[in-house]
């Protein structure tokens, strides 16, 4: 193994934290970390990894030496990038982590048509709406719909995120319709749990915004279910037009305060600051922020 290789080695077992970790990212044995790292240091003369039984820690060379290794991997990952043809298929493992019910209603057609684009891609999918740590995780990639305020994260917008409030009819017709956001105190809501205190945020025609704390009758950290259970006439709901498209086009559901705009968020492609982009990490987020643009197909429901 030749020295860019080895010095891959070493950056994996920094940013997973550990070689036992950076053995299960890269599939390899952890007696083969351990010697690709002795091996590192032996070429180089000096110790990067203060190892003891319980713990492991950078020297402070190792950490000048990270820090310069991750810059020139980059460098180098950026050559490669200008040299090849970008119509060659990709190969290699794409690791990717993904929102639940975006992932399944809306990635999975992309990452299959992805996939079919580039046979020799081996793709790992990690479906969850919980944070996923990149670095520890070993992701290359994740998709997180949000306001992404997490500054040690790179981003790339790939399309807006428009979220409704709805209710079914049955539901309006037994208990009323809100006409003013402070109305939604006296119905029954359905909250999003990972979403932590059940306020829900409006902006009015005037640009204020106004702030309602709501009492869910029932929270879930699944949009679809709750979803089905806003059909099922169970209270109002807010979620992203990407879960109700299609319930709001054949009328299951029906919009209410249209007139007052939710906190509109982005879907966004993220990834460590450290990491360096791979051709197919970089081709990967080109293709979905083409394939969902400005005005994604599940925001032209009538």
């Amino acid at each position: 193994m030749g020295q860019l290789e080895e010095m891959s080695v070493f950056v994996r077992i920094v940013e997973a934290g550990g070689i036992g970790k950076a053995a299960d990212q890269l599939g390899m044995a952890k007696s083969g970390i351990s010697r690709r790292l002795v091996a590192l240091e032996h070429r180089l003369g000096v110790p990067l990894i203060n190892r003891t039984t319980r713990s492991s820690s950078l020297t402070p060379v190792g950490r000048e030496y990270y820090e310069r290794a991750v810059k020139l991997m980059g460098d180098v990952a950026e050559l490669n990038t200008l040299a090849a043809d970008e119509n060659v298929s990709l190969e290699g493992t794409l690791r990717l982590a993904v929102p639940l019910s975006f992932g399944l209603s809306h990635l999975s057609t992309a990452i299959d048509d992805f996939a079919n684009q580039h046979p020799g891609l081996t793709i790992n999918v990690d479906f969850s709406d919980r944070h996923v740590d990149l670095v520890e995780q070993g992701v290359d990639l994740a998709i997180r719909i949000t306001d992404l305020k997490d500054s040690s994260l790179q981003a790339r917008r790939i399309c807006p995120i428009h979220t409704l409030i709805c209710a079914s009819p049955a539901y309006l017709e037994k208990h009323g319709t809100p006409q003013v956001p402070g109305d939604l105190k006296k119905h029954k809501t359905l909250g999003y749990s990972l979403a932590g205190n059940q306020t829900i945020k409006l902006i009015g025609e005037n640009g204020k915004e106004q702030s309602i704390q709501t009492s869910s009758r029932m929270t879930a950290n699944n949009g679809d279910f709750l979803r089905d259970m806003a059909i099922a006439g169970h209270g109002i709901v807010m979620l992203p037009t990407f879960i109700l498209w299609q319930s709001l086009t054949a009328g299951k559901l029906v919009p209410v305060l249209e007139s007052y705009t939710p906190t509109r968020l982005n879907a966004w492609a993220v990834y460590p600051q450290t990491r360096y982009l791979s051709q197919r990490v970089r081709q990967f987020i080109d293709f979905l922020a083409e394939r969902f643009g400005e005005k994604p197909y599940w925001d032209e429901y009538e």
